[in-house]
Parts: C-alpha cells; sequence; structure tokens
C-alpha cells in the first residue's frame, strides 16, 4: 500500500423527512461512529439533513439549512477528530433564497465545497433548482476527491468528466428508491458503481438510505468498489443501517494502464464521438 492509503466508510442511515434536530443527531453520531473506526473519507446519504419525500415544498424549506448551518458544523467538529474528510447531502437554503439538494465536502476547518446536484429526479423538480456548476474534484487531505448525487451517476458524462479532472475516488450520496428486480439479481445502482469504476479505473463510493418514508422503501445500495469495479464492501442484503467500510489505495486508481498497450484515457477518440447532437442514419 502507498501513502494514499484511506480507509472510507460510508454510513446507510434511517433518515427521517422532516426531522431536521433528530437527522442532525444521528448524521453526528454517524461520522463519529466512523471516524473511530478509522474512516479517513466518511459519506453519508443524500438529503440526510432533512429526508427525502416531502408533502411540500415549504416543508422542504423548514428543513433546509445554510452551508454554515449548524449540521455541516456538526460534521467538522466530528471530522477533526480524526483528521477526516466527510461527504454528506443536505438540504441546502442557498444565499439567493433558493432551494438545492447539494452535497458538502467537509474537514476539520470546515466546508471545502457544496455541489448543488445537476439532474433532478421526479419530484424534486418540484422543491428544488437544478445546480448550474460542473460536479468538482476537491484536492483534500485524504486525495482528489471526485462529488456528484444519486441520480447524476445515470449520466455517464458526469463520472467521466470528474475522473478526467483526477477524481482518486467518485463519492456519490444517494436515495435510491426501491424497485422490483428478478429474483437473484443484485440492485441495478450497485452495477452502475461497479460499471462507473471499472470504466474510469477509479474508486467509487456510493451511500444510499434505508428504512421507509411515507410508503417509499429504500434500496440501501450503498458499495465501495475498486478502481476495476470489483466490490471492496457493501451492506447486509437485509438493506438495513450499517457502517460500511473498505480500505482503498488511492494511487491504483492514478494508473490508467490496461495494460502495456491500452489505457482508459489514452485509448479515448473523442474528436470521433457525437456527444451533442443525433446519429445520423446511413
Amino acid at each position: 500500500m502507498s501513502e494514499l492509503e484511506v480507509r472510507v466508510a460510508c454510513q446507510q442511515l434511517p433518515v427521517e423527512v422532516g426531522q431536521l434536530e433528530r437527522n442532525r443527531a444521528l448524521t453526528r453520531e454517524a461520522v463519529r461512529e466512523a471516524v473511530s473506526a478509522g474512516g479517513r473519507l466518511v459519506v453519508l446519504p443524500e438529503l440526510s439533513n432533512s429526508g427525502y419525500v416531502f408533502e411540500s415544498a415549504e416543508e422542504a424549506r423548514a428543513c433546509a439549512e445554510p452551508a454554515d448551518g449548524a449540521t455541516l458544523r456538526a460534521w467538522s467538529e466530528e471530522a477533526e477528530r480524526g483528521d477526516a474528510v466527510v461527504v454528506g447531502g443536505f438540504c441546502e437554503l442557498g444565499e439567493d433564497g433558493l432551494l438545492y439538494n447539494s452535497a458538502a465536502v467537509v474537514d476539520g476547518g470546515g466546508v471545502l465545497a457544496v455541489y448543488r446536484k445537476l439532474h433532478l429526479w421526479d419530484r424534486e423538480q418540484l422543491v428544488f433548482e437544478p445546480g448550474r456548476d460542473c460536479a468538482p474534484v476537491l484536492e483534500t487531505r485524504v486525495g482528489r476527491v471526485g462529488v456528484a448525487v444519486c441520480y447524476d451517476f445515470n449520466f455517464p458524462e458526469v463520472a467521466r468528466g470528474l475522473a478526467l479532472a483526477g477524481a482518486d475516488i467518485v463519492v456519490l450520496p444517494a436515495n435510491f428508491p426501491g424497485h422490483p428486480r428478478p429474483e437473484g439479481e443484485r440492485p441495478i445502482e450497485v452495477t452502475l458503481a461497479m460499471a462507473t469504476a471499472h470504466l474510469n479505473h477509479v474508486f467509487v463510493a456510493v451511500c444510499d438510505r434505508c428504512g421507509d418514508e411515507r410508503g417509499v422503501e429504500w434500496v440501501g445500495g450503498s458499495v465501495v468498489c475498486d478502481e476495476w469495479g470489483w466490490i471492496l464492501a457493501r451492506p447486509p442484503e437485509d438493506g438495513g443501517p450499517a457502517m460500511i467500510v473498505a480500505d482503498c489505495d488511492f494511487a491504483l486508481a492514478r494508473n490508467k494502464a490496461w495494460n502495456e498497450r491500452n489505457d482508459v484515457f489514452g485509448d479515448r477518440r473523442p474528436e470521433l464521438y457525437r456527444l451533442d447532437e443525433p446519429a445520423s442514419i446511413a
């Protein structure tokens, strides 16, 4: 292992919609537990301060916090105990008065960055403004951390952009609503995480939530994948609360060679890819 070996801990939590104080205490304790277990990069679910299934925009606004609010301060205080970095989703009250589905990156010194989710899923569009800035890669005390949120993962351009920008690991706070799948199959969201890690030769850490919220069951699809796409850690099959932990050597993600002749990025031919126009039909 190299000096870039990092213990990643994802905390799959039963967040409760509308319970701001309860969720703040829950996430603070989750960060404390992860740091005590040696976690240097701690990941929390999407909207972990507020819950997800809002009855109205007004309910969401009652749970929203600015980036300098009490929840992110609590994460920072716990991160300082172990020289850790925390990535977690929160319902953000922007300085413009609008609501955003955001992910914060904090360490013991405070907030490093806030990313606002670009791609809003279903009824999120009735509550939140979409982000306007690219998903970021941050040079942190644990390595180069790329950040996106949940549905962003369905757009492979996002993860590829993070990898091209130098991310060692792509981190995804998520709330994956459950849906039927064939017997014996893993959640498609886990397969997506594996494919993203493999195709970009980066580590991937997804932190989902769990429990039942106003009739919505969650996948419980937290997972940590290595740079080849293989699963390093995932929660129990029951999809309940869990801390999953994996030791990752981020130096391995900086070597993009498939073999002596092929390279993840070197073999790209972007000048021949149709990215922004319909393909012509011969």
